[in-house]
């Protein structure tokens, strides 16, 4: 199976460095028209299905490229973002403020140190590689668009490149980027491309 891992457009709370993680905030304008260009580029390629974390900026960049890819978003609740816990809700200001140590722990051996509450990020990696795993049994030798999270694709990258966990943050996917893997062999095709968003980066840069 050819997987194209797509993370969502910008969100509202992307755009003021605000903890999401399982929270739900809309994708902002950058966001709308990434989404928008995402599925302008996706256009001319065929996939055998779509699916999408449940969570709103997730599903709102699947429905983006629903009519240009002609296939219904499956929400699948094993796709979305790692769970932040008390830190969820808050701009990244008031963490540093208030838990900044912690934090940097975090950024350095997420694994480690999760936010109180959080979600283990060994659980994260398990229900995202359970899930991928099961859409490749499901769709052999299809292409297949999954629109999630940077964490959540970022843990299932770890596993297939080798790395581990505690190197998650060192992967960089920027909103409404595209990675692509091969399965079952974990052969990564391309990482994080964003050719599809130049227009609108100069969109968003002109005065």
């Amino acid at each position: 199976m050819e997987l194209w891992l797509v993370r969502h457009g910008e969100s509202t709370w992307n755009s003021v460095a605000r903890f999401q993680g399982g929270l739900d905030a809309p994708l902002s304008g950058r966001g709308q028209a990434q989404a928008a260009a995402l599925a302008a580029g996706l256009t001319q390629i065929r996939f055998d299905a779509l699916y999408t974390s449940p969570l709103r900026r997730a599903c709102d960049t699947a429905a983006a490229c629903r009519p240009a890819l002609g296939l219904e978003p499956v929400a699948m609740d094993e796709l979305r973002e790692v769970g932040l816990g008390a830190w969820e809700g808050l701009t990244l200001e008031t963490v540093l403020a208030q838990d900044g140590e912690r934090y940097r722990r975090w950024l350095e051996a997420p694994v480690d140190h999760p936010p109180p509450g959080g979600e283990p990020m060994v659980g994260l990696a398990t229900r995202v590689r359970t899930a991928l795993d099961g859409l490749c049994r499901r769709h052999p030798e299809g292409r297949v668009l999954v629109v999630s999270h940077g964490g959540a694709i970022s843990s299932a990258l770890c596993g297939w490149l080798g790395r581990p966990l505690n190197a998650i943050w060192s992967l960089r996917l920027d909103n409404a980027s595209i990675t692509r893997v091969a399965l079952p062999a974990g052969q990564l095709l391309a990482l994080n491309e964003t050719g599809h968003l130049a227009d609108v980066a100069r969109e968003t840069v002109a005065p």
